[in-house]
């Protein structure tokens, strides 16, 4: 009887196991479904801004040319005829021309400014997606770091009286990398996602509100043939019991409707499974959270 019931409890156990490894292969097969949705779709927007933009962009500088060739042409005529008829010094007060003569050159490197922060933003989309680079390629991580950077500026900035977060990049002189580009920019947005979760709560916290949040990304070269990237917040950090469930699906500390439980647990996939590396989190209450990642920097075998 009691060998019975072990036996049972055995299965059990095993069936419990299967069910949920089922369970997270769907949750993964769902989120790279969307993440590949995501990434034609991103791809696809940065494709059609690009070349508007390259357009407005391209002609800046000309127009620019222009302006100043045509405020010189009157520099030259109010020389040379200085005492203008009476409808023309009207014309001169009305539109107040020395004004004008020095705010449209101002305007037009304000558009260019603009011009360029668009265009990089979609260099940065476009690197994020990375469909051109679905297989195993080559690829420069310090880029793609730096466009999961900036499509996070939003939630970095400051707000109302509230400080924005700051991003501190200690980069190494990293080799090319070869990788699953598009799957570990989704791990940087994981972790970086997470991290600005932590340090908002925490700078809502009376006691908190003055201190400086931060995010340190740092990439170093081993002597393992590999690279390390760290990603380290000045949150409050995770308590031991937190911190060794963090890989484990479906486990968030987030209110329910904020997090599935599935963003760690899928990037420990990607690192591991995908690239053959390793993905660790160093934490303690009150003294910040650390992840480390190190991938092979050519990988011996794709899994």
């Amino acid at each position: 009887m009691q060998e019975r019931t072990y036996e049972l409890n055995d299965k059990n156990e095993r069936l419990e196991q299967t069910l949920l490894e089922l369970k997270l292969t769907q949750a993964q097969l769902i989120q790279t479904e969307k993440m590949s949705s995501l990434g034609q779709m991103v791809a696809g927007v940065a494709h059609e801004i690009n070349n508007p933009v390259s357009f407005i962009y391209g002609n800046l500088n000309p127009a620019s040319d222009y302006v100043k060739d045509l405020l010189k042409l009157i520099e030259l005529y109010q020389q040379h005829y200085p005492e203008p008829a009476d409808e023309i010094i009207e014309e001169i007060e009305t539109i107040e021309l020395e004004f004008l003569s020095e705010d449209l050159q101002k305007l037009l490197d304000s558009m260019k400014v603009g011009a360029e922060r668009i265009r990089d933003i979609v260099l940065s989309l476009r690197n994020f997606s990375r469909l051109d680079e679905a297989q195993m390629k080559s690829v420069n991580i310090d880029e793609g770091i730096d466009s999961t950077v900036m499509l996070l500026q939003p939630r970095l900035r400051k707000e109302g009286g509230r400080l924005g977060i700051e991003v501190i990049k200690n980069y190494s002189k990293l080799p090319l990398i070869t990788c699953y580009a598009s799957q570990l920019n989704q791990v940087f947005m994981n972790i970086l996602t997470n991290a600005i979760d932590a340090l908002l709560l925490a700078r809502d916290c009376p006691e908190s509100s003055h201190k400086q949040p931060t995010i340190t990304i740092s990439t170093e070269v081993t002597d393992r043939n590999s690279a390390i990237i760290r990603m380290a917040d000045s949150g409050p950090g995770m308590s031991s019991e937190v911190l060794h469930k963090i890989f484990d699906p479906f486990f968030t500390t987030k209110p329910v409707g904020s997090g599935t439980g599935l963003g760690l647990s899928i990037s420990h996939s990607i690192v591991v499974s995908s690239h053959g590396g390793k993905l660790s989190c160093v934490s303690a209450p009150g003294e910040g959270t650390e992840f480390i990642i190190e991938i092979p920097i050519a990988p011996k075998q794709v899994l």
